[in-house]
């Protein structure tokens, strides 16, 4: 019986055919730049290390970055300790961040876009309650109500 040599193919799924072809098209001038996005309201878990490696590895296979963005826009939930404690996973995951970037550091820029988006009329404050927001969003047989400020 003759051995039989496998041959190496390339991983391929959704995602990286849509990198490939942004790639041939020359989308965003060649450049594959993907981010971490992590609140630091706890620990991660396994879904959080898949994402990072997700992220992280992609980047690093097609020749690009990775940006860790602390999603940082709730200080009641956030710690430093879990700020320290993601940083320390990814670096155990094996990889390492282009650039370090916290959503607090420009909060007043988004809050401007925010503004700008609800005078075009493309957004809107919602003034329900938290009780109002449950009755409203529906349940899986029963659908939800729309905001009566949209």
């Amino acid at each position: 019986m003759e051995a039989v040599t496998p041959t190496a193919i390339a991983p391929s799924n959704f995602v990286r055919d849509i990198i490939v072809e942004d790639l041939k098209s020359n989308k965003y001038g060649g450049r594959v730049w993907t981010r971490f996005p992590p609140e630091p309201n706890g620990y991660l878990h396994i879904g959080h290390a898949k994402a990072i490696c997700l992220d992280f590895g992609l980047a690093d296979e097609f020749g690009g970055g990775t940006n860790l963005r602390f999603d940082d826009t709730n200080p009641e939930k956030e710690e430093t300790e879990y700020v320290d404690s993601i940083m320390a996973d990814v670096r155990w995951l094996g990889f390492e961040w282009e650039n370090l970037y916290y959503a607090s550091d420009y909060f007043g820029q988004l809050y401007d876009w925010g503004v700008q988006l609800i005078k075009a009329g493309k957004a809107y404050v919602c003034d329900l309650s938290a009780d109002q927001v449950r009755q409203y969003r529906g349940t899986l047989t029963e659908p939800g109500k729309e905001s009566p400020y949209r």
